[in-house]
């Protein structure tokens, strides 16, 4: 297995631009940056409402030269909308909210399912909400039963995060800063962290992220987006087709913890190395299934080197003709198939979402690492860059003859 992708010197790589502007902060409600030569693109920011500690929160439009066009608050990074070309043209393609009130009220905390949010310090879960580092067991904030589950409450999907949105001559971004304190949900050092979304002219969504450390501490950074290609609350995301490039999944305990194990897929309903619909065997009786209630596992990707972007995974609808690849320099991919959605939680346009609304495919370090001397290690230490980058990369396929 790959040792974590860590590159020495605390500062982080600036980002060098063609032609860029640069804003700090939403300078006036509904202000906008557009390029003259691409009259589409741009970076629109407006007011997103005011936390109940009293923070201010923007929400900031990024649009391509395409017409394709994403929305992103600074509250926990969240990706709100992504309207995607399809045959029929653009739709909404991610799960979320309207409103910032939708993801403060207490329907989404209870059910806490982490929609569009940048995740952190550590996504997934760890065993028994502690770890052991250098002979110092530091406890966690258990809040997903016995467990620690995406940095805890609050994680980084509640923080409100710096943001400066970014223009290229053939692209449009937002950078993202949040500065961790030493002891936040009980980790250990100062993580200054900085995540740039950037959205292509050939329709692709890139998510850089970046972190330093005062002191070794664990960083499992990941993206929590649910994706339905058909278009949000349009139905579930059963018939999509999805392929994933593993040989081997890590199979978990009853509370979703890793065993250890790495099973091999073949003969599985965890076998998606050929499409293969979501919904196709997601009812098999087959205890890891059972467990989770459909699928919400861990892939191992096949990896030769731990810098490079490589697939990792494709999803197809069938109706819309949308197809989303995954790339990413990450050696695992949490497959989750929306099993704990359940029609309580109402979204945009009034859309209650059911079960398998939507799914998720979240690059990452495995589940419970800093308790499985087996996994990669995802200790950053002080002196070292921890590096990680995804693409989600959107295309359509034409209707077969």
């Amino acid at each position: 297995m790959q040792l974590p992708r860590l590159v020495s010197g605390i500062t982080f790589i600036s980002i060098v631009t063609v032609a860029f502007f640069l804003l700090s902060a939403c300078s006036e409600p509904n202000s906008a940056s557009v390029s003259a030569s691409t009259p589409l693109a741009g970076v629109e920011c407006s007011s997103f409402g005011v936390t109940p500690s009293g923070d201010s929160v923007d929400l900031y439009t990024l649009t391509n030269e395409n017409g394709m066009r994403m929305e992103v608050t600074n509250y926990g990074g969240i990706i709100t909308s992504l309207h995607v070309p399809g045959r029929d043209g653009m739709e909404d393609v991610v799960l979320g909210f309207d409103t910032l009130g939708g993801y403060l009220s207490d329907a989404y905390a209870a059910s806490s399912p982490y929609f569009g949010a940048l995740i952190g310090r550590y996504g997934n879960r760890i065993d028994g909400a502690q770890f052991s580092l250098n002979g110092r067991t530091y406890p966690l904030d258990a809040n997903n039963g016995p467990n620690h589950l995406h940095g805890g409450e609050p994680g980084f999907d509640e923080q409100v995060w710096h943001a400066e949105p970014v223009e290229r001559a053939d692209s449009v971004g937002l950078v993202l800063r949040y500065t961790s304190p030493d002891g936040e949900e009980g980790y250990p050092g100062r993580l200054d962290v900085e995540v740039t979304y950037t959205l292509t002219a050939d329709n692709a969504l890139t998510i850089d992220y970046r972190a330093t450390t005062t002191k070794a501490t664990p960083v499992n950074l990941t993206q929590h987006s649910y994706f339905n290609l058909d278009g949000e609350g349009d139905g579930t995301i059963l018939d999509h087709e999805l392929t994933i490039d593993a040989e081997a999944f890590t199979p978990v305990d009853s509370t979703l913890i890793p065993t250890g194990e790495f099973r091999p897929v073949a003969g599985t309903p965890f076998d998606f190395r050929e499409a293969t619909p979501i919904g196709a065997r997601i009812d098999q009786d087959n205890r890891q299934l059972g467990i989770g209630g459909g699928y919400d596992h861990n892939f191992v990707l096949a990896r030769q080197d731990r810098d490079s972007l490589r697939r990792a995974a494709r999803v197809y609808d069938p109706d819309s003709g949308r197809e989303m690849t995954v790339l990413t320099t990450e050696p695992g991919l949490q497959f989750y198939s929306g099993n704990f959605l359940d029609g309580s939680l109402v979204g945009k346009r009034g859309n209650a979402y059911p079960q398998h609304a939507g799914f998720a495919l979240e690059t990452q370090y495995f589940p419970d690492s800093p308790n499985q001397p087996d996994f990669p290690s995802t200790i950053l230490r002080p002196g070292e860059t921890y590096h990680s980058k995804t693409v989600y990369q959107f295309s359509v396929r034409e209707r077969s003859m």
